[in-house]
């Protein structure tokens, strides 16, 4: 075979992406956002299946007979806590990611949370056989705590193991695998599939399967190298680990930007989240990874989501049409999530933020108004278009990019502890939405997308302001840029 000449070595070294690297973020990214995506999903299609059970456990238990109505305001508030717990989890978890980061390593952190989905399967697969809800409850909330560990630490080994031009599509991948494991709930929890009285147990225990892929992938994967260099100071470890990342052993400049900010950083120790709020360096990109975090979750995209087959029904489509139509806004989300990993690395961050919220503000605003005189044809046919317009708007960046934002934003002292207040913020917006929607859209109706609107000019105002541009700095660049910030 022909050796290559010097001019060809270097652009494949830029090109950066290989089998070995392809591998690494697959076995990383299915096994972890797939919990997250999936147990978000998958309750449902279900939902009218399991409350008439836990009716029945609920009667059968009860010495006195129960009216129907207490009953079912009983059923309805189990049934929402059996939901909402997985938030909770997930809060939890997310707070945990700095600890098990630092203590366990990112690729040791990620196989050992499959205890919790162990765990959480087992409860689950329980609860019909043993007329238990309350271990559904219990098993929502252990696969809350993996979902959000996961969503802490999967997007930081993702940024950790990446080149730095691919960061962003790599970071990206996280969320793809959200959208995509939603849509595959949404699908089998299908009352023509798995969304039975007789199968809903066994569409719960599914999400063993993506934990057994991660379990027996992942061992033949390196640690992260910037955790094994920059944290444990094991040089010759990291070579190594990022010689078999890249595919080649020509990493030597890559080992040298790792090394001068090992150099830079050695002497600091581990920041605390005193640290991160005092230190003024450190203080504004926290506030701006908690800003970024909070505008994901309080744009609307799960009251769109929720509000979805309401508004295709509304368009005279029937309750199996309107359920196909919102499989379909699901399909459409994977797209445009796949899409948004191609753009991230063109557009880049801050310009996909941007494009995303002042999108999904003038869409929202729209449908708020089309909502107002859904009576007419025209406008709920307008509000499909703009539901479905909202999903493309939302994943072109607002969906994907919190996640691995805040891995660019840290340098290595102060990821783990920044990642975790980032990721319990997420999961406790997320919490809140899903507890205050609905009493909110019952006391307002559908005005409250004029607030989701007002939100969304506000975060988008807040991103032209404060928002940096990340795509293709190095973490010294960004923790320099924060250090002038601080100064002036």
């Amino acid at each position: 075979m022909a050796k290559r000449s010097d001019k060809e070595q270097p652009s494949l070294s830029l090109k950066g992406f290989n089998p070995h690297l392809a591998f690494a973020i697959g076995a990383a990214a299915l096994g972890s956002s797939f919990q997250h995506g999936f147990n978000t999903g998958v309750v449902n299609s279900p939902a009218t299946v399991i409350q008439p059970w836990i009716a029945e456990l609920k009667m059968n238990r009860s010495d006195v007979p129960l009216n129907k109505e207490s009953l079912e305001a009983d059923v309805t508030v189990t049934w929402a806590i059996a939901v909402a717990i997985f938030c909770v989890g997930g809060m939890i978890g997310g707070a945990l990611v700095g600890t098990a980061a630092d203590r366990f390593g990112r690729k040791g952190s990620l196989l050992l949370n499959n205890i919790f989905v162990v765990a959480a399967v087992f409860f689950e697969a329980l609860a019909k056989p043993l007329a238990s809800y309350e271990l559904i409850i219990l098993g929502r909330f252990l696969i809350g705590i993996n979902s959000g560990l996961n969503a802490g630490l999967s997007p930081m080994y993702l940024a950790e193991i990446s080149p730095m031009h691919l960061r962003g599509a790599v970071g990206t991948v996280y969320q793809l695998i959200i959208t995509i494991s939603i849509l595959v709930a949404q699908v089998l929890g299908m009352n023509k599939l798995m969304g039975t009285t007789e199968l809903w147990p066994w569409l719960f225990s599914l999400t063993i399967v993506p934990a057994i892929v991660q379990l027996i992938t992942l061992p033949f994967c390196p640690e992260s190298p910037k955790y094994l260099l920059l944290s444990k100071g094991r040089d010759m470890d990291a070579q190594r680990a990022l010689t078999w990342l890249r595919g080649t052993i020509e990493v030597h400049d890559e080992m040298e930007d790792m090394r001068s900010e090992y150099e830079s950083i050695k002497l600091i120790p581990r920041v605390t989240l005193t640290e991160l709020i005092m230190n003024s360096s450190l203080r504004i990109p926290l506030f701006i990874s908690i800003m970024i975090m909070l505008a994901q979750q309080l744009s609307g995209i799960n009251a769109i989501m929720f509000y979805s087959t309401n508004i295709f029904e509304m368009a005279q489509l029937d309750a199996e049409q309107a359920q196909n139509a919102t499989i379909g806004v699901g399909v459409v989300n994977v797209l445009m999530t796949f899409i948004s990993m191609i753009l991230v690395e063109k557009a880049g961050r801050k310009t996909l933020l941007l494009i995303g919220f002042f999108g999904m503000f003038l869409d929202t605003s729209l449908l708020a108004v089309c909502l107002l005189f859904k009576s007419h044809a025209a406008a709920s046919i307008l509000a499909v278009v703009l539901v479905v317009l909202f999903i493309v708007l939302f994943a072109t960046g607002p969906g994907s990019i919190p996640w691995f934002l805040v891995s660019e934003l840290f340098n290595q002292s102060a990821r783990p502890t920044a990642t975790s207040v980032a990721i319990a913020i997420n999961w406790g917006a997320n919490f809140l939405v899903g507890i205050m929607f609905p009493p909110l859209a019952a006391a307002i109706n559908s005005n409250v997308f004029f607030v989701f609107a007002v939100l969304q000019g506000l975060f988008t105002v807040f991103i032209w302001l404060k928002v940096p541009e990340t795509k293709n700095k190095s973490i010294e660049e960004i923790s320099s840029m924060f250090r002038q910030q601080s100064y002036q």
